[in-house]
């Protein structure tokens, strides 16, 4: 089964329902992720250049985890990007 790519916008719905789950305001998550309001402002509409270390604060603070999947070895001996098609 292939794993679905997930975009900026679904991290943001996901930030935002976690965040209504646990019946925090986007100021109170700001506090307990050590991040600005604008920045949950921002991660919640989805906005695409949101700096990843800040984006994994505030999952780990809403008791979210992330899973990266690499891709399946073809040549381990090659660096990913110089590999054969």
């Amino acid at each position: 089964m292939r794993k679905r790519t997930v975009t900026p916008s679904d991290i943001g719905e996901i930030v935002r329902t976690a965040r209504k789950n646990a019946e925090l305001r986007q100021h109170e998550l700001a506090g307990v992720a050590g991040v600005g309001l604008r920045f949950i402002v921002d991660l919640e509409a989805g906005k695409p250049t949101a700096q990843i270390g800040k984006v994994l604060q505030v999952l780990a603070a809403l008791g979210c985890s992330v899973e990266i999947v690499p891709p399946p070895e073809t040549d381990a001996t090659a660096p990913v990007g110089i590999r054969d098609s």
